[in-house]
């Protein structure tokens, strides 16, 4: 998500029902077997399925059941069929917005996030519509009650980071090149500096104000993208409120 609410987002997926927590480890399951399909099953050759493994982990997914969804899909290759799509558009007040879905059915999943666009005054355009205005990066967060900025800082430049930013009020984020993610991870970690969360991102260049009928709007609207089963992430560049976010 964008900027300063990403973190929010990602610690209200940690504090959801079990059944929203299931909901969340189905997709990443998903994840894992199209990361295991391209790439095999060994995270070491793999740097995707590791992405995703770190990604899981995260999210509180049981080792297990980690293990059992990269046995499943090393077993059952032929079977899988998702494929990677990407929706762009536009949400109220002018908020880009990027979908992206793993689906076994373009069809349906292009018409079920149109709806969701067009059900809070979006509307859904054509590729390469926002995702200019959009970088992938690798992001990692630390809670600020763990470390200082200046160490934080010295840590991740040693480590290779190329940005940190400090707006947030409970987290720092840590500015990587995607494909050093990981790797700057473990060096953090191997630092002392506890890590809440890292993975690759598409992070805006800019992000747009809205009032607070257009905030509560823009989080519905990522509410049901979210719900949506074909759904893995959403990107935007909207600013959301913290008291906002979390409800």
């Amino acid at each position: 998500m964008s900027g300063h609410s990403k973190w929010h987002n990602i610690q209200q997926k940690k504090g959801k029902t079990d059944a929203a927590r299931a909901n969340v480890f189905t997709k990443i399951g998903r994840e894992l077997a199209v990361a295991v399909k391209e790439g095999g099953p060994d995270p070491n050759s793999n740097s995707k399925l590791a992405q995703v493994i770190a990604k899981a982990k995260d999210n509180n997914m049981p080792n297990d059941n980690i293990a059992r969804s990269i046995k499943k899909a090393s077993g059952e290759l032929g079977s899988i069929n998702y494929e990677e799509m990407s929706y762009e558009g536009y949400g109220v007040g002018g908020t880009a917005i990027i979908v992206q879905a793993l689906t076994d059915n373009k069809n349906r999943t292009a018409g079920d996030v149109r709806h969701i666009f067009d059900k809070f005054g979006g509307s859904m355009g054509t590729t390469g519509c926002v995702s200019f205005m959009f970088n992938r990066k690798g992001v990692i967060t630390v809670l600020k009650e763990s470390t200082d900025e200046e160490t934080l800082m010295m840590a991740a430049l040693d480590a290779g980071a190329d940005d940190l930013n400090s707006d947030d009020e409970e987290v720092f984020e840590v500015y990587t090149d995607a494909a050093a993610v990981l790797d700057v991870r473990k060096a953090l970690e191997d630092a002392g500096i506890k890590v809440e969360s890292a993975e690759s991102s598409l992070v805006p260049d800019n992000y747009v104000e809205l009032d607070d009928g257009q905030q509560a709007t823009i989080i519905k609207m990522i509410d049901a993208l979210e719900d949506n089963d074909d759904v893995q992430n959403i990107y935007h560049n909207a600013i959301l409120d913290e008291e906002e976010d979390e409800d």
